[in-house]
């Protein structure tokens, strides 16, 4: 079957404008009610910038994925090959589907409070575990060839925090977050669409869209930031992205191509280790912020910030094509 283009290039776009038109409206609610990123220690912005980001980029999301349900069940969508293709995706993974948007919104709301009350460590830890616990009772889980449920619920919760932080920890300059979780959405459409994952192309493309569409209000300046809202929900959506995909399917056996995530995501992931490393040599707290991220190291080697994000997207997209390849 053959799935229409014009569908991916309509989830990626509806999305991209849905954001890009929310954003406004979050900014102006973000300036009335204070929630805002006040200038202090490690920020590189002197005046209040809303924390509208996340917030926006979920609503790219959830607009237009309620629009096409909602167009599937009226049966009004003009291309018979991709209403089949969605129907039947809806079908068997409609629970699956349920779980991962009730865990955006949970990772937001999570990230938000963040933002706005400072929780303890453990408190947001807490909050991340229990929502990716969720995620993996509803059946969106990692096995890697183990046939053992709690390995699988383990290595599953495991990914999904350790996606959710570093992502959190990359939101350290304008638009580095939101671009790196747009190219690894991108190549994880790439990689579904290929293996005629229809459904699992359009979730990657529609988080692709959603994040596109925030950057202009991020990068190179920031009239709006993502927050830990933001942070939270783009590793979250990158980790389950990285398990929706059957990698090695029956027909098609390639077990070396689980490792396609680990080279799409190892920006973030490489990052997150070595900072996490080094805070442990120093007896720091691996949670507590510092200037010793990838994007500052570049910054004191010579570079503006602006090159520092791009130098950091280039190798982003560079391992995302050989993982595509």
């Amino acid at each position: 079957m053959s799935f229409p283009f014009n569908v991916y290039l309509l989830a990626f776009g509806s999305a991209a404008l849905t954001t890009a038109g929310a954003l406004p409206l979050w900014r102006a609610w973000c300036l009335r009610s204070g929630h805002v990123d006040d200038p202090g220690r490690r920020k590189i912005h002197h005046t209040p910038v809303p924390l509208a980001g996340g917030l926006a980029v979920l609503t790219g999301l959830i607009v237009p994925l309620l629009a096409g349900a909602v167009g599937y069940g009226l049966q009004v969508l003009p291309w018979p090959a991709a209403s089949f293709a969605v129907g039947y995706g809806f079908d068997q993974r409609g629970l699956q589907l349920a779980a991962i948007l009730f865990g955006a919104v949970g990772m937001t709301f999570l990230g938000w409070w963040d933002d706005k009350h400072e929780l303890r460590a453990g408190v947001k830890f807490a909050g991340q575990f229990l929502i990716a616990l969720l995620v993996a009772a509803a059946g969106v889980r990692i096995t890697l060839f183990v046939p053992s449920e709690i390995f699988s619920y383990a290595i599953t919760i495991l990914w999904l925090l350790t996606l959710v932080n570093a992502f959190n920890f990359m939101d350290n300059m304008n638009g580095l977050c939101a671009g790196l979780g747009a190219i690894g959405a991108w190549g994880f459409a790439v990689l579904a669409a290929v293996d005629g994952q229809y459904l699992v192309a359009l979730l990657a493309l529609l988080t692709c869209g959603a994040l596109v569409g925030f950057l202009p209000f991020n990068f190179p300046k920031a009239s709006a930031f993502l927050g830990d809202a933001g942070s939270h929900l783009t590793g979250y959506l990158l980790a389950v992205l990285a398990i929706l995909p059957h990698f090695c399917p029956p027909e098609n056996p390639r077990p070396l191509a689980v490792l396609a995530p680990l080279l799409m995501l190892a920006v973030p992931l490489g990052d997150l280790a070595w900072v996490v490393l080094l805070r442990w040599k120093l007896g720091q707290p691996f949670y507590v912020g510092d200037t010793n991220h990838l994007s500052h190291r570049l910054v004191r080697r010579g570079h503006s910030k602006t090159t520092a994000v791009l130098l950091i997207w280039l190798l982003a997209v560079v391992l995302v094509a050989l993982a595509v390849i």
